[in-house]
């Protein structure tokens, strides 16, 4: 059986990390689905070349070469009867990224008013790995609140911030490093980035 993955892009800066994670997903056999949100659009679309249309055309243009057994299917947040709004959709667990201020209060307060904020509660309610990247600096009390309790409740938060051990050269060197922690906590072996020990 093929592993199954979503993937959800909101409005925060970053939307770099949601586009690597999509691609290093996509080198295996897997079956991914991916959100974002309108905001997470608009904003993809002012720090990237993205415009429009399929995410999976733009990222084989722009050089990510797939598994041949992988599939990306994009779905719209606004659809509240795709599978993933239900417990019984099996899947291997769900990565926001980057998480917006918005996306972190909405699922720390179980608001489910769009299909991103309900497939992660339904992550946590069937405790199924939730990865929370939330992109804003510095965090205040009500962040760190929202953060909390999103722990509390299974999350793992996971702030999108490299080490430079790995002596990066790019900026597609600092977001892989990331990456390659996602994918850990994922249960999918890689090398995406050396581990410390073997920077050296």
């Amino acid at each position: 059986m093929k592993k199954k993955f979503i993937v959800a892009i909101t409005g925060a800066s970053g939307s770099i990390y949601g586009f690597h994670l999509v691609s290093a997903l996509m080198k295996f056999p897997v079956k991914l689905f991916v959100l974002m949100s309108e905001a997470g659009r608009q904003v993809t679309v002012h720090e990237t070349d993205y415009t429009s249309g399929s995410l999976a055309g733009y990222l084989e243009q722009s050089g990510g070469v797939f598994h041949n057994a992988a599939t990306l299917t994009e779905i719209d947040p606004s659809d509240s009867f795709a599978a993933m709004a239900s417990g019984s959709f099996q899947h291997n667990g769900m990565v926001v990224a980057p998480c917006s201020m918005n996306t972190l209060a909405a699922i720390s307060s179980g608001i489910t008013d769009n299909l991103i904020h309900r497939a992660a509660d339904v992550c946590l309610k069937e405790k199924r790995p939730l990865i929370l990247m939330p992109r804003e600096t510095p965090f205040s009390l009500i962040h760190l609140k929202n953060m909390t309790r999103a722990a509390k409740a299974g999350a793992v938060i996971m702030p999108p911030s490299p080490g430079f051990y790995t002596r990066p050269a790019t900026i597609e060197d600092l977001v892989d490093s990331m990456v390659a922690r996602v994918l850990d906590h994922l249960r999918l072996n890689n090398e995406l980035s050396p581990r410390w020990g073997d920077a050296s």
